[in-house]
């Protein structure tokens, strides 16, 4: 069965099995001690911080290992913010980062601090000058700035290297979470602080990374011990430490031709989704982007419904979509894009991913797309085409022609019944939609930008929200 959801969690690479098999022999004793068992744990432990910070771009005393991912984010982002605390309490992040850094800033927000979010193109990517500008306009004293090497839902590579440039410029430490593409290189620009996690890159679950340059202020937020520099308390899980550094090691070595060859696996899929699904979106930046994750949303479809059928399929794909997720919002990556929410499917493809099995994906998706949307009763290609009006009225009257009443329904009903009704008002009419489901806030406006119809913008209605869409073509 195809797994394509390495973003999520990468497979086990042989090389780390191989090391926590030998670590687990020979890595179970105290490295703190100083009896034979200790110093071997120790020596193993050492070779290991070497190896990482290798990789990482640092120096062995600037890494320490943590419990996972998110841990190295919340201690590295409290450490930054507790170490500058004179500096001032604002932390500037981008609306993009991954929930770990959103949470973090969230607490800081809850205990006082203040905090800005540098918005993002369509493509997922902040502006050059945009960490300068937020720097520059914080209405406090800025103690910390984040922001994520490669967008963990779009892949969209974010320009690091200038952010850190503007970072360094005003006096401000960058954390970069490079969670994501640590395995297909190092991090560019003159960061400040890194946090990674080993199960991205094909190492075992529950080990992170956390770098801390030198000279840069940070102080551990208690209780803490006397592991791991007491910036991470807690007896190493030294046998998964040794398998992290290993494959990260040998994924890097592979690293630039299996980049080469994902690559044109993704920019076929990237070419052919489109043609082959009517009404679908590929989201992310086309070229600054991983070599092996594509995003695309399609029209009319439920994503819960379209990934349990491409899993009975024998494909194994995540989404972004809001009708996967118990809240039922919308990503808040493809929110601050402002691209199509519903249908969405994120492809990330493992090593070793056989041409075969991307060839088979796209036979299968057409059939499972058109499959979905016939059970939600969504229209027909043909049906949601609408010719364009040679000669649009520019000033056309304000009325309503038609009302919409989807309260109570989830995506992408709202959608699915504007489709059905903007070729029954005349050109120049209005279609109003009645939603209280988040995702629409959304999907309406990404409907209206695919399909060359004008979005005007809601207000609140009695119960939900009335979304305006006035007839173009």
């Amino acid at each position: 069965m195809p797994y394509f959801d390495t973003a999520s969690s990468a497979p086990l690479h042989p090389v780390a099995r191989q090391a926590l098999l030998a670590a687990l022999d020979e890595g179970w004793a105290d490295p703190s001690r100083l009896y034979r068992e200790g110093r071997r744990a120790r020596l193993l432990l050492d070779a290991a911080r070497e190896a990482a910070a290798e990789a990482v771009g640092c120096r062995p005393d600037e890494l320490v290992f943590t419990p996972s991912g998110t841990r190295a984010v919340h201690d590295g982002i409290a450490g930054a913010l507790a170490g500058r605390r004179r500096a001032g309490r604002h932390l500037v992040v981008s609306a993009v980062e991954h929930s770990s850094v959103l949470h973090a800033a969230g607490t800081h927000e809850a205990d006082g601090g203040t905090l800005t979010e540098v918005p993002v193109d369509r493509t997922g990517r902040v502006a050059p000058g945009a960490y300068a500008a937020a720097l520059r306009e914080a209405p406090d004293g800025v103690a910390l700035a984040c922001l994520q090497s490669a967008n963990h839902e779009v892949g969209t590579l974010q320009p690091v290297a200038e952010a850190a440039e503007e970072c360094a410029a005003a006096g401000v430490p960058l954390l970069v979470d490079a969670a994501q593409s640590l395995g297909w290189g190092p991090t560019e620009g003159n960061w400040s602080l890194l946090t990674a996690s080993a199960h991205k890159w094909g190492g075992p679950a529950g080990v992170g990374l956390l770098a801390v340059r030198k000279g840069v202020r940070f102080r551990t937020v208690p209780p803490t011990d006397e592991r791991e520099s007491g910036r991470s308390p807690g007896f190493e899980n030294l046998p998964a430490i040794v398998a992290a550094a290993a494959s990260l090691r040998a994924v890097r070595a592979e690293a630039a031709a299996e980049a080469e060859r994902l690559r044109g696996l993704v920019d076929r899929i990237r070419a052919r989704v489109p043609e082959l699904v009517p009404d679908v979106e590929v989201v992310g930046d086309p070229e600054r982007r991983l070599p092996h994750l594509v995003t695309f949303s399609c029209l009319y479809v439920d994503g819960e419904a379209l990934l349990h059928e491409l899993d009975r399929a024998e494909f194994s794909v995540s989404s972004g979509s809001s009708c996967t997720s118990s809240t039922l919002t919308p990503s808040h990556v493809l929110r601050a894009m402002g691209v199509l929410s519903e249908g969405n499917v994120r492809v990330s493809l493992p090593r070793g991913t056989a041409e075969a099995d991307v060839d088979r994906f796209l036979e299968v998706l057409p059939g499972v797309v058109a499959q979905v949307r016939e059970r939600l009763g969504a229209p027909k290609p043909a049906q949601a085409a609408v010719a364009p009006d040679p000669d649009p009225d520019p000033d056309p009257e304000p009325e309503v022609a038609r009302v919409v009443d989807s309260l109570g329904k989830r995506c992408p009903i709202p959608v699915i019944e504007l489709a059905k009704v903007i070729g029954e008002v005349p050109v120049g009419g209005v279609v109003v939609v009645l939603s209280d489901d988040e995702a629409a806030r959304l999907d309406i406006p990404a409907w209206c930008e695919m399909r060359g119809q004008t979005y005007e913008g809601e207000r609140t209605a009695d119960r939900g929200v009335a979304y305006r869409v006035r007839r173009r073509a």
